[in-house]
């Protein structure tokens, strides 16, 4: 799977990798070297990000899943319980 960063989100990933070469190694780094920098952490790094990501999100998921039964049960045989109430009032 590719990962494909919009337009505008790359241009702040260059601008930010051009400033952090400025303030961090003294140097400056051009437009193009940024976005080549970017493009490889992206191809090299970003499936990694991307797996821990998803699964995070199935355990995450996993959790819910095996909780739902508290959250959608409904008690049996209720009937009786709801009868005997009425003729209380």
């Amino acid at each position: 799977m590719t990962i494909e960063l919009p337009k505008d989100v790359r241009q702040q990933a260059i601008a930010s990798i051009e400033r952090y070469f400025q303030e961090h190694m003294d140097e400056k780094i051009g437009n193009i070297a940024a976005g080549g920098l970017l493009g490889f952490f992206v191809e090299e790094i970003g499936p990694v990000i991307y797996n821990m990501a998803v699964a995070e999100v199935q355990e995450r998921l996993q959790t819910r899943v095996m909780e739902i039964d508290l959250e959608v049960n409904e008690d049996a045989f209720q009937y009786w319980r709801k009868y005997d109430l009425a003729k209380k009032k």
